[in-house]
Formats: C-alpha cells, sequence, structure tokens
C-alpha cells in the first residue's frame, strides 16, 4: 500500500500528544501585544486541545504524527 502523505500546512500548526489528542497554540499572540492587558497574553501563553469537531478532520491530515 502507497503511504499517505501529512498534510504540511497543518503539521506546521498542531501536534500530537501521547494519548492522541491534538493541540494548538492560542491566536491573537503575534503583534499589537502593547495594548492587550498583561492577564490576557498571559492566558493565551502554551497549547490548547481542539475541539472535538476539529481533531477528527486534523488526524487524518496528520496520520503519523
Amino acid at each position: 500500500m502507497p503511504k499517505l502523505k501529512s498534510h504540511r500546512g497543518a503539521k506546521k500548526r498542531f501536534k500530537r500528544t501521547g494519548t492522541g489528542k491534538v493541540m494548538r497554540t492560542k491566536a491573537f499572540r503575534r503583534h499589537i501585544l502593547t495594548s492587550k492587558p498583561k492577564r490576557r497574553k498571559r492566558h493565551m501563553r502554551g497549547m490548547q486541545v481542539v475541539a472535538a469537531a476539529d481533531a477528527r478532520r486534523l488526524k487524518r491530515m496528520l496520520p503519523y504524527d
């Protein structure tokens, strides 16, 4: 059987945990940070689990990750 290719855009943006969940970074953290409160920026740190509705599609995009 031929191997499946990973979606290169998804590979750069998402990663799988050991248990198979898909993680993503939070949005609105790239620029114009001076006008955002410190608390809001602090809460945007780190990774978050992808919504269940999107997780199934992403697991197909990342077959071997």
